[in-house]
């Protein structure tokens, strides 16, 4: 439909009419500032004094521990296990070890005392209990100071202002002027 020439014609008049709306699409006619009436300038900023607000901050943390747990017949209640065969080993091997540090000297009170222990000690081994690791999130709660705003004092030709900003504004601050007829 076209030709090379013509397309290429075509691009360059479109390139040289965008240039030449751009300023007036930007909103800047290049001598009258701002299409609102207003320039900018600066101002010296004189104090900046930081608004404050009290921030609460909850760090969670773990906090692990051992438990030992003994098993239930599924009811919810702990009953003790037939211990007969462990308490009958643990007391002879307790009688055993008890004679050796008796030897003969107390009528045996040593024998007698190390089956005792012994069927105490087969007795809970017969239990059965599961050692466990357990952890739990706890949550640590402090309160911050936390800088929300900023309060501006500034002066711009010989007089002073004061203006709330989100960011500190450093030595100088860009300030909008609009200078309006009278009448």
């Amino acid at each position: 439909m076209f030709g090379n020439t013509a397309r290429a014609s075509l691009a360059l008049s479109l390139a040289a009419g965008l240039l030449l709306c751009a300023p007036a699409l930007a909103g800047d006619d290049g001598y009258y500032g701002r299409q609102d009436g207003s320039d900018v300038d600066y101002a010296e900023v004189l104090g900046v004094e930081p608004n404050l607000r009290q921030v609460r901050v909850v760090v969670p943390r773990q906090e692990c521990y051992e438990d030992t747990r003994y098993v239930d017949d599924g009811d919810g209640y702990r009953r003790d296990r037939p211990a007969a065969g462990p308490m009958i080993l643990g007391g002879l091997l307790g009688a055993v070890v008890g004679h050796q540090f008796d030897r003969g000297r107390s009528r045996g009170m040593g024998t007698v005392a190390g089956a005792v222990i012994g069927t105490a000690l087969g007795h809970d081994a017969a239990q059965r209990a599961s050692d466990s690791q357990r952890c739990e999130t706890r949550y640590d709660e402090h309160y911050e100071s936390r800088v929300e705003s900023y309060r501006v004092s500034y002066r711009y030709q010989g007089r002073i202002y004061h203006t709330t900003l989100p960011r500190d504004p450093g030595q100088q601050l860009r300030v909008r002027v609009a200078v309006t007829p009278e009448g």
